[in-house]
């Protein structure tokens, strides 16, 4: 997907966890398909299973859908290995691969310092398109470097990368203003994020002599839907204490104040899920996830659309079931916001 084809785009996407038997994508992916979402995603979260396998057993099973990793990140891959990997995908695939990309989380636990991510970020995509071209001159960057003719040993599927940025902050917008057709506000389904996130993708898009709106503004969160909306709620609740310590200080609405974020940390880390839970109240929880039943996420969506996303992504795990979830997104939610 180019640029060009996401401006002015509504598209609704599933993205799933990379720990789930090979046999449960083989099954999810084609029914997803079929009921019309445009993207699937596969979570490239630190310390889970490479995204790689699940998006082949994905690509193998499907025939039009777009798919890719949400997202991979230069601190733990060179460049390098990051073009093969999309190359990969791109093969089985026949080109309907995109390349996520973002500075990732948590890598302090691993003893990964995440220094000058906008540069690195910046870099690596230069890196991943410079091999594809072709282009045998030396690249000289800041972080990294590509000596003068070094060239892939493959003939990539594409030259172009469909490029999606993961980011929160002004300067990762305006970087994807300047390189992405899409960029991510991960972990969030909040409208008010939306009206500064465009106006730093319109920056970057200024300074690459884009047209205004040609990346595509992508909001994604834990999703549980259910015809019981009080047991919806309760799981998302459980889920959104696992990261909202993490996200929490880069949404500026004044409600997270009353939030106990550290005493909800310590709760989550050592397993008291459902105590963690409590202390989300209702109003930051609907920021944080989409949850209820499908009227109450098609109400939700509808408000991300009208405040200028492209394209929403239900993460998971989707229902009390996640066959369960994706059939009502698909069918009762879908045809609602996209009619």
């Amino acid at each position: 997907m180019t640029p060009s084809t996401v401006r002015g785009r509504r598209e609704l996407s599933i993205a799933l966890q990379s720990d789930e038997d090979l046999a449960t994508y083989a099954s999810l992916a084609p029914r997803i398909e079929e009921l019309g979402f445009g993207t699937i995603s596969v979570y490239s979260d630190l310390l889970y299973p490479s995204p790689l396998l699940p998006l082949i057993t994905i690509a193998r099973a499907t025939r039009s859908i777009r798919l890719g990793p949400a997202c991979l990140n230069p601190y733990l891959l060179h460049p390098l290995e990051i073009a093969n990997q999309l190359h990969m995908l791109d093969t089985v695939s026949n080109g309907r691969a995109y390349l996520g990309l973002a500075r990732g989380a948590w890598l302090g636990a691993v003893g990964v310092a995440q220094e000058r991510p906008v540069r690195r970020l910046c870099e690596a995509v230069a890196v991943v398109r410079h091999l594809f071209s072709g282009n045998d001159d030396a690249y000289r960057g800041e972080i990294f470097q590509v000596e003068q003719g070094t060239c892939l040993a493959y003939r990539p599927v594409r030259t172009e990368v469909d490029l999606m940025l993961g980011t929160w902050g002004p300067l990762g917008m305006s970087l994807a203003g300047e390189l992405a057709s899409e960029v991510k506000i991960g972990g969030t389904a909040n409208p008010a994020l939306l009206a500064p996130a465009k106006k730093s993708l319109t920056h970057g898009e200024m300074r690459a002599h884009r047209p205004p709106g040609e990346t595509g503004l992508v909001c994604g969160a834990v999703t549980v839907v259910d015809d019981d909306s009080a047991r919806a709620r309760r799981l998302a609740r459980a889920e959104v204490a696992m990261y909202l310590p993490v996200v929490a200080s880069l949404d500026p609405a004044p409600d997270l104040e009353e939030v106990d974020l550290a005493a909800m940390q310590s709760l989550a880390r050592a397993g008291q899920h459902d105590e963690a839970a409590r202390l989300i109240p209702d109003s930051v929880l609907d920021r944080f996830a989409f949850s209820g039943t499908p009227e109450q996420v098609a109400t939700q969506v509808a408000a991300l659309f009208e405040a200028g996303a492209t394209r929403v992504e239900f993460g998971t795990p989707h229902g009390l079931t996640a066959a369960h979830g994706i059939e009502l997104l698909g069918r009762r939610v879908l045809p609602t916001v996209l009619a």
